[in-house]
């Protein structure tokens, strides 16, 4: 890969990033291949030697492996390179208005249609403008959506003394590498926990206003699976405050450069997410196998194709134990967290094996939330990832500079520094094939 634009897959851009990790490439230096423990490298133009900071690909390349294919939601979503920083979506057909079903007299312009002039026209007809007429022009509309990278990063800075009284004192040994590990598993969770923060996580105080900081973390699921019904049914200091009906609040009903809410009361149907929540001002419900089965079929009718469930393992426990009261059972089904998603595997090979609905696999996610006043069940995403992905400008990439590596004044300190790092965001490129059950006891 010698430019992004020969960039056209995931695994390209892995390549790109990663290269072919042989013996002694595990670190490079300016571009430079250098082995593991090399700090040092010779500049070209005076055949000296310079201090460099260490960009370590084995480390980053580790993390998004942890991203990719542990059991978490992130996991579960494609991975796919940034091609583009917008796109457009289709928001009323041509002949057949907005709705999930085709209405004749559902389009703009189009009071004056009738089942006699959607296309049938009599020989030899005339062109003619009129919306009355069977061979007047058509056109669909469309309306274009944008969305901005993320820079996800954790750092963290060791002592040179502490690193050395670390292989004496406590046994800990290569106290730089524990950190390695560790912060690498954060910088994982911390990923998988955006995708998952609650509505309520997001903003803060009676008029609701956005929390400092939370839009620049990677789009919540919570965020991009809502409607209108939902943010504006918790009013009165309840949850979310109505995010509706407070301007400090815009960001939240905000998704890809459109405000759900239109300006007025009426909302963006093609922003409109399936969500069954009940009332968050009255207490809970239990969980039925009818709100499931009706999300499915409000999917299936909206045109979606739900491939994956995500939830928490208490309800999992809580359908299954709907279903054995009903002698039923959840199936069972292998599959392979992937960066592309998750995938079913043949016969007995490696991957994880989960509980299925109407053939659609569960994925329990212990980061799940539960929306509503209380205690209750975790809710649940059905998710059409055909339509969802994360698009990938860098995958995580680890980097290190400081004293060890011969560069102190990098740093500013007498010690090492560590950083892991990746820029991506979340994109939905149809809503309305995403659904979300909640509120849930």
């Amino acid at each position: 890969m010698s430019g992004l634009n020969q960039i056209r897959t995931i695994q390209d851009l892995e390549a790109a990033t990663y290269g072919n990790l042989g013996t002694n490439a595990l670190l490079k230096g300016y571009g430079i291949g250098a082995g593991v423990n090399t700090g040092l490298h010779t500049d070209s133009s005076t055949g000296a030697f310079s201090p460099n900071a260490l960009y370590n690909l084995v480390y980053g390349q580790k993390v998004w492996s942890m991203l990719n294919r542990e059991i978490n939601a992130f996991a579960m979503i494609p991975k796919k390179p940034w091609s583009s920083s917008g796109w457009r979506i289709m928001t009323e057909r041509a002949i057949g208005g907005a709705g999930d079903t085709i209405s004749i007299t559902g389009g703009t312009g189009q009071s004056g249609q009738t089942e006699g002039i959607i296309g049938g026209v009599a020989e030899n007809a005339a062109f003619t403008t009129s919306v009355t007429d069977a061979f007047s022009p058509i056109a669909p509309r469309y309306e274009t959506l944008y969305v901005s990278p993320k820079t996800i990063a954790h750092q963290f800075e060791l002592s040179e003394l502490a690193a050395a009284m670390a292989q004496i004192d406590d046994g800990i040994g290569d106290l730089m590498a524990a950190y390695r590990e560790e912060v690498g598993v954060t910088h994982a969770e911390m990923m998988n926990h955006m995708l998952l923060t609650p509505l309520e996580s997001m903003v803060t105080g009676s008029n609701p206003a956005m929390v400092t900081g939370v839009t620049n973390n990677i789009t919540s699921l919570y965020k991009v699976v809502t409607n209108q019904a939902e943010l504006a049914n918790a009013d009165g200091g309840n949850l979310f405050s109505g995010a509706y009906s407070h301007a400090d609040a815009e960001e939240l009903r905000t998704l890809y450069g459109k405000d759900r809410y239109n300006g007025g009361s009426s909302a963006l149907e093609y922003m409109e997410s399936y969500v069954d929540f009940g009332d968050y001002g009255s207490s809970r419900r239990p969980l039925t196998l009818n709100m499931l089965n009706t999300a499915l079929r409000e999917l299936q009718i909206r045109g979606a194709s739900p491939k994956v469930i995500l939830t928490g393992y208490d309800t999992i426990q809580a359908l299954g134990e709907l279903l054995q009261s009903q002698e039923r059972y959840m199936g069972r089904t292998e599959v392979l967290p992937t960066v592309n998603g998750i995938k079913g595997v043949k016969g007995r090979e490696v991957g994880f094996k989960v509980a299925t609905y109407h053939d659609i696999p569960i994925i329990p996610c212990k980061e799940m939330g539960s929306t509503g006043s209380g205690s209750g069940l975790s809710d649940i995403f059905i998710l059409d990832t055909d339509h969802f992905h994360f698009a990938t400008l860098k995958p995580t990439e680890y980097f290190e500079g400081g004293i060890d590596s011969g560069d102190p004044f990098g740093v500013g300190k007498l010690g090492n520094r560590g950083m892991y790092r990746t820029i991506g965001e979340v994109v939905c490129t149809w809503v309305r094939a995403q659904g979300k059950i909640t509120n849930l006891s």
